[in-house]
């Protein structure tokens, strides 16, 4: 499936990473409501209560706390096995920080937060939101903790393209309009693919959600917590629900906020989440023609056409890009314009970013504006290097199910159903969804339920107009979950805790400060 990431803005105007979707398919969990199929694919099935011997050195480390040059946080090293099925044959050291709870009042225990990706750090966000911006009454009561999960960031991370080559991954063509465009795409991902099992062959096999909840387990352990308490956002949901379907019993409080539904095919993912950003879009298109400076349309233009006329701008790009005074020469392509759109789906807080880049695009050929939005998306720096976000994204997404697509005829005949979902972005992240079948080694998941019998109550948190994450699959992971209780937010923007709604708000601070859940139901405006 698509990469799930988000552009989240922080009390304090950070612009932090929480989840998406692009370029990178073949996604890890699944997608839609309870009624289609669900019931038809296999439960994720719980690992026994007992710890296995050949694991105990694991769950019996200590950790070496030290200084990290951020105030107020630690940081760690953990070691996990690289295989699990094989212990003996090697360790992965995965990244770990934490800042203590603060008092007054006493600890509950540590809170894990995972802010999605798959391929976001975990251990930046903490440091730079989470540790500071969660609201204090939790961070009082909680040692606030973060693992960067294998692959990803500072746990080993995955590495396919240096900097230069990714400037080129993603400035290719994902709309071709001929063989000829179609073979270059298909290039693109397999260099990628290659260049991911060249750079880092040991670990490519071993970057699992199942792998990662496993580690999160043995962190549970070493720092002294019976019950995993857990925020997951996005992505995060499905590796927190992951945990909970292995180990039930150890279950806290677990929120799941902008819930992923694992219970489904990445081709069906793709399309659920491609109708999902076009939600978004019409959200945004309606609130666009309102303003003065829309670039698309004016007062009591259709949504429809606001669509029509970003497409024909898209069109335009794709024949003839334009300057953007990027010191490394790129220009602003199709490919790079409809990554900055799509990145300002994410928080209705970008769109008024958004309509200035489209203004200075669209009457002033300067595509600098619409660019910025794509390097946030792609953790691009200034100096041209990128974090390992979408080496970790693929590597996941890869491993965890089967590709979307195989060939390109299949995504050819799957065209229609993707541009009905959406007339702007359809074409684009159907033919975004081949690159997992390229990838240089199999996959080892399948879509399945999860259910984690036995377990706490767990809060799964669904946006009603959220465009990475489509609220069915919190419905649908709700319906799942034997234990769960769903909590509504009907709005725009991708997740809900922390993003201005004091329902919400309110809720989950509730559950995690007193472990009362909301009401199953619950709704929020």
């Amino acid at each position: 499936m698509h990469i799930r990431r988000s552009l989240r803005r922080s009390r304090t105007g950070v612009t932090l990473l929480s989840l998406a979707a692009l370029l990178v398919s073949g996604c890890s969990a699944a997608g839609t409501t309870s009624s289609a199929g669900s019931t038809a694919v296999a439960a994720l099935v719980a690992l026994p209560r007992a710890t296995p011997s050949a694991l105990a050195p694991y769950y019996g480390q200590k950790l070496s706390w030290r200084g990290c040059g951020v105030p107020g946080f630690e940081c760690a090293t953990l070691k996990a096995p690289l295989d699990y099925t094989d212990p003996g044959a090697g360790d992965v050291r995965l990244a770990v920080t934490r800042k203590k709870a603060t008092g007054p009042g006493k600890r509950i225990g540590s809170l894990l937060v995972n802010p999605g990706g798959p391929g976001g750090s975990a251990v930046g966000y903490l440091q730079q939101y989470a540790g500071i911006g969660y609201p204090a009454g939790v961070r009082a009561r909680y040692d606030m903790v973060a693992v960067d999960p294998r692959g990803v960031a500072r746990s080993e991370p995955v590495e396919c393209l240096d900097g230069r080559a990714m400037d080129t991954y993603t400035q290719t063509d994902t709309t071709p309009d001929d063989q000829r465009e179609a073979g270059e795409l298909v290039d693109a991902y397999k260099e990628f693919a290659e260049g991911c099992g060249a750079h880092s062959a040991r670990l490519l096999r071993h970057v699992s959600t199942v792998e990662a909840a496993r580690d999160m387990d043995i962190l549970r352990a070493v720092l002294g917590d019976g019950k995993l308490h857990y925020v997951g956002a996005s992505y995060g949901t499905f590796l927190g629900a992951t945990y909970a379907g292995l180990f039930p019993n150890r279950v806290g409080r677990l929120v799941l906020d902008g819930a992923m539904d694992p219970a489904l095919p990445a081709r069906r993912l793709n399309l659920d989440q491609t109708a999902g950003f076009e939600t978004a879009f019409q959200s945004f298109a309606k609130d666009c023609v309102t303003r003065s400076d829309c670039p698309l349309g004016g007062k009591g233009t259709a949504p429809a056409r606001v669509g029509e006329n970003l497409k024909a701008f898209f069109r335009k790009l794709d024949a003839h890009p334009i300057a953007t005074g990027d010191p490394d020469g790129r220009k602003l392509g199709e490919a790079l314009a409809t990554t900055g759109v799509i990145a300002a789906m994410y928080d209705e807080s970008t769109w008024e970013q958004l309509r200035e880049a489209l203004n200075s695009a669209i009457k002033d050929k300067d595509g600098a504006g619409l660019l910025a939005l794509s390097d946030s998306y792609y953790e691009r720096d200034g100096d041209g290097r990128y974090a390992n976000l979408m080496a970790a994204n693929a590597a996941v997404n890869c491993l965890d199910l089967p590709a979307a697509f195989s060939t390109t005829d299949q995504v050819e005949k799957a065209l229609p159903s993707f541009e009905k979902a959406s007339p702007v972005f359809g074409e684009g992240l159907a033919w975004a969804s081949l690159n997992c079948a390229y990838w240089p080694v199999r996959p080892t998941g399948e879509p399945h339920r999860i259910e984690a019998k036995g377990a706490a109550p767990i809060v799964v948190v669904g946006t009603t107009r959220d465009p990475a994450t489509p609220y069915r699959w919190a419905r649908s992971l709700a319906h799942q979950l034997t234990s769960a209780r769903l909590l509504t937010y009907e709005g725009d923007g991708h997740t809900a805790y922390g993003r201005g709604s004091s329902c919400i708000d309110s809720a989950i601070d509730t559950y995690l400060l007193h472990g009362t859940p909301p009401t199953d139901g619950k709704r929020c405006k």
